[in-house]
């Protein structure tokens, strides 16, 4: 069994806009709830290349416009699939391509904004869309 981090684990994750939506997933990892794609920065890869990696890597896209949303600490969150110290750095861009889900994406959909309140999105995803909504 593999011990846990001795620090918080840094991550990026994205609410990608297109034509007006914005591209919601669902992954066993958040016990089944919708988030944004996203995930692990590696040891020596800046913010905007891991955000860029991680999603060509879960949902094929390609980003432009990024821009840095809000910082989220998940502490421990019974929403995740195990116990986790993670720094979520959040950001919005414009999605570019077709969706071509990886084996993580459950489920995957383009919502109108306000619309996508009403899926059950994890707690951190339903406060970076409300920042999204809000105009940040």
């Amino acid at each position: 069994m593999e011990s846990p981090p001795q620090y918080p684990i840094p991550t990026v994750g994205a609410l990608v806009e297109k034509e007006g939506k914005v591209l919601l997933v669902r992954t066993a990892k958040w016990r089944g709830l919708w988030g944004v794609p996203g995930g692990k920065v590696a040891y020596g890869e800046s913010l905007e290349a891991a955000l860029r990696r991680e999603i060509r890597e879960e949902v094929n896209l390609e980003l432009s416009q990024i821009r840095f949303a809000l910082v989220q600490e998940a502490l421990f969150s019974p929403e995740f699939h195990k116990p986790s110290h993670m720094l979520l750095l959040n950001y919005f861009a414009r999605g570019e391509g077709e969706v071509r889900p990886n084996h993580e994406i459950l489920e995957w959909a383009w919502v109108e904004p306000k619309a996508g309140l009403g899926y059950p999105l994890n707690t951190f995803t339903r406060r970076l869309l409300e920042a999204y909504l809000e105009g940040a």
